[in-house]
């Protein structure tokens, strides 16, 4: 603690650390998962953000045969929209380069798609990044593993509340 800090800045402070060491827990699990398990988990993430539901569309694809699609949520509760989802379960040190964006783009071309989310537990290439910001007919949307655990934490997906302080 830095002698200047007020106690709120001390509490803050406190509250990154932990949710740091907390994210870098996480990905341990996650990178303990199957293949199969990540996308799962992927679009468990999905709903509890508000994405579809099981009973609009929402589904992680078969393990063979998902020409290149991992699942699919409805944009919203009522099912308008279908988003397709990639999901990379790669060690952080490999990045996910244009090569994969051009896959993935062909996949979502492939199943008439325009919306795509992009989800690695690794990080994306510059290349990759623009690759998929330049896009015009295709929105793809791209969470690498720090963006990941982050959401995790925010919707509380493998975490749960160990204590609550009130301050007054």
């Amino acid at each position: 603690d830095h002698p200047s800090n007020s106690p709120t800045e001390n509490i803050e402070n406190a509250l990154s650390q932990l949710n740091c060491q907390l994210a870098d827990d996480l990905m341990i699990e996650i990178m303990k998962m199957s293949p199969y398990e990540f996308e799962s988990l992927v679009v468990k993430l999905l709903v509890k953000m508000g994405y579809g539901n099981m009973n609009t569309g929402t589904y992680v694809t078969k393990k063979s045969g998902d020409e290149g699609i991992d699942g699919v949520v409805t944009q919203d509760k009522l099912g308008f929209d279908s988003i397709y989802i990639q999901a990379k379960q790669w060690k952080r040190s490999s990045p996910v380069g244009r090569p994969d964006m051009q896959k993935f783009l062909g996949a979502l071309a492939g199943q008439g798609a325009t919306k795509g989310l992009f989800i690695t537990t690794s990080y994306f290439s510059s290349d990759a990044v623009a690759f998929a910001n330049k896009q015009l007919n295709h929105k793809i949307i791209l969470v690498d593993g720090d963006l990941l655990t982050r959401l995790m934490i925010e919707y509380n997906l493998g975490v749960f509340t160990h204590k609550t302080y009130e301050v007054k």
